[in-house]
This record gives C-alpha cells, structure tokens and sequence, in this order.
C-alpha cells in the first residue's frame, strides 16, 4: 500500500511508525521542517500542501491534524477515491462529518476513524472474552480516563473550541464513548454534565456521561484533564462475572486485564490477571486492521458509522441542560 500522511506531530509520526513494510510517499505538515524531519526518517517526499498529498499517488490517506482540518481533508481524499484513516474524532462536529460519509458511500471508497484503543492488547483479549459469552448478558460499564495537562495546556490548541470542537468530552471522552459502543452496541444519552475545574479555558476539563443500551445496559464514563496521576480503568460487568482493564502502558501505568468469575456459589469470584508488556502496539495493529478491510475481510477498526455514532453522543451532551 502506498500511503500519504497529513500531519506530522506526535499521532502522525505514532501512525508513520505504525505502517510497517508499506510505503509512504510523501509528508504533509503546515510546519515544512517538522515534516521534512519525518520524511527522513521515512524515505518520503516532504510539503507543506495537503492538496498534493491528496492529488498524489497514494492508495490510503492518513490524516492526523488538529480537529478543525480533519474532516475538510478526509472528504478531499475520499472525492479523490483515497481510501483515508482519520485520526479520532473524525470532525469537530456531526454536520463536518456527515459529508465525508456521504461521499465515502457514494464513491464506494473506505473511511476508518482512528480509534486505536480497541487494539490494546487488555481491550482485545476482553473483546474475545466478552464475543465468548464468558460474561453472561453484560450489565453496565464504568470507566475513567484522565490526566492533567501541562504547564501552558491551556494555550494548547484543544483547549480552543474553535479548532478542538469542545474540551475533554471530545478529546479522551471520545474514546470512552467509542469503546463503550464497541461493547454495548448503539448507545443514548441518559445524562450529561462537562464542568470547567481548574483550567482557565473555555471548553469543559472533565465530563460525566451515563448512556443507556437498548436492552437497559448502563455506561458511566467520566473524563478528565484534573487527573493529577494518569489514568486508565475500564470496567465491564455482566451476570457471570467482571473485566476490569487498567493502564495503557507508559505514564498511565502497564496495562493489565482481571477476569473475576462469578462462582455457582458466588462468593469469592475466581480470579485470572493477564499483564501486558509496556510498548504501545495499538498503532500498529489498527494499521494492520486498516488494510485487513481493504482486502475485504473482517476487522475491529472504527469506520465512518461508529465515528458519527460518537459524535452525536458527544452533541448531545454539549446540549445537555445539566452541562
């Protein structure tokens, strides 16, 4: 596969590392050094344009931008019959994004949104887990994601709406809501509160969510830039018995799933810890998912569907009375 990548800061040189043995053929970043850095490093074509990434020739786009160029660029790429990875949210808003799935259905190419935590290894072996009936008829999930920002943080471009789309909701909360889906299935907002803290900024640093399954299945989930340690936990509860995955390795600590087992005589459950090395890679295996897709068969990777799904949550949310 011959890629093109837009955007070179940290999630685009992640996404550059994670092609493995496929070629990419040419860099875009708005800082040209920053991009000619990575090019270097990956035997690619450095610009400062993404309309020559996309009018080059690529078979797959990847776009890993701030939030306010994603979807501009991913519709350029799918007009231009690219197949596009983007990187999460996919939009700043459900109405940016709309259009990049009409288009991608119309022109019969492939969208995916870079959702890349359903490839950590704790989240996977629970997906399996879960697919095998081992739970029984899940009940609810809990989870908390958090961290604390950074001296300046407040100056950083997600902590402006115009080009983030909204605060800690749509940035770690995102992810939330998208694992959430991928456990429970369609999702609706029960209730919504995104206060601001302790960050002198006009978009929310946390945000508390409860969504309701069709059949009754619960997600409390509550984001956070006020997490003064790093944070991962998320919790899945049905009728035969409890995973909890904890970390994602690095500054949020080494990743590590539990199964508790409900016994017949309940009681004490029956407890098995899974610990997962410390690399991150959950890059590489949603690459590898990408192009699982384009040859048609089976694969975990977000598409358009579950990125618009997420964002109308996230809407809805920002409309609540009690944000």
């Amino acid at each position: 596969m011959r890629v093109g990548i837009v955007g070179c800061g940290l999630i685009g040189q992640k996404r550059a590392a994670a092609i493995g043995d496929d070629e990419i053929i040419m860099v875009c970043d708005t800082n040209l050094e920053r991009a000619r850095s990575l090019a270097a490093r990956v035997g690619a074509k450095a610009v400062d344009d993404w309309r020559k990434v996309v009018d080059g020739d690529s078979d797959a786009i990847v776009v890993a931008t701030s939030h306010d160029c994603l979807a501009q660029i991913a519709l350029a790429a799918v007009e231009a019959d690219k197949h596009v990875l983007v990187e999460k949210p996919a939009a700043r808003s459900l109405e940016e994004l709309l259009p990049v799935r009409d288009a991608a259905r119309r022109r019969g190419v492939s969208v995916k949104a870079g959702y890349n935590h359903r490839f950590h290894p704790g989240l996977m072996a629970a997906k399996k887990i879960v697919a095998g009936g081992n739970l029984g008829p899940l009940y609810y999930i809990r989870a908390c994601y958090g961290h604390g920002g950074r001296k300046g943080y407040e100056q950083e471009w997600r902590c402006n709406r115009a080009v983030s789309g909204g605060g800690e909701l749509i940035d770690q909360g995102a992810h939330l809501i998208d694992l959430s889906r991928w456990f429970l299935g369609d999702l609706t907002l029960e209730y919504a509160a995104t206060p601001t803290y302790f960050w002198s900024v006009d978009v929310e640093d946390n945000c508390f969510l409860a969504l309701r399954g069709r059949r009754g299945e619960m997600a409390w989930l509550h984001a956070t830039w006020t997490e003064w340690k790093n944070t991962f936990s998320f919790e899945i509860t049905g009728r035969d018995g409890k995973l909890t995955i904890q970390g994602l390795g690095g500054s949020y600590g080494n990743e590590r799933l539990t199964f508790h087992k409900m016994l017949p005589q309940m009681g004490p459950p029956e407890t098995t810890i899974w610990e997962y090395p410390p690399s991150d890679a959950s890059w590489a295996s949603e690459f590898a998912d990408f192009k699982t897709d384009q040859a048609g068969k089976p694969a975990n990777i977000a598409n358009i569907e579950d990125a618009c799904a997420v964002l109308g949550i996230i809407e809805s949310a920002y409309r609540s009375p009690d944000r």
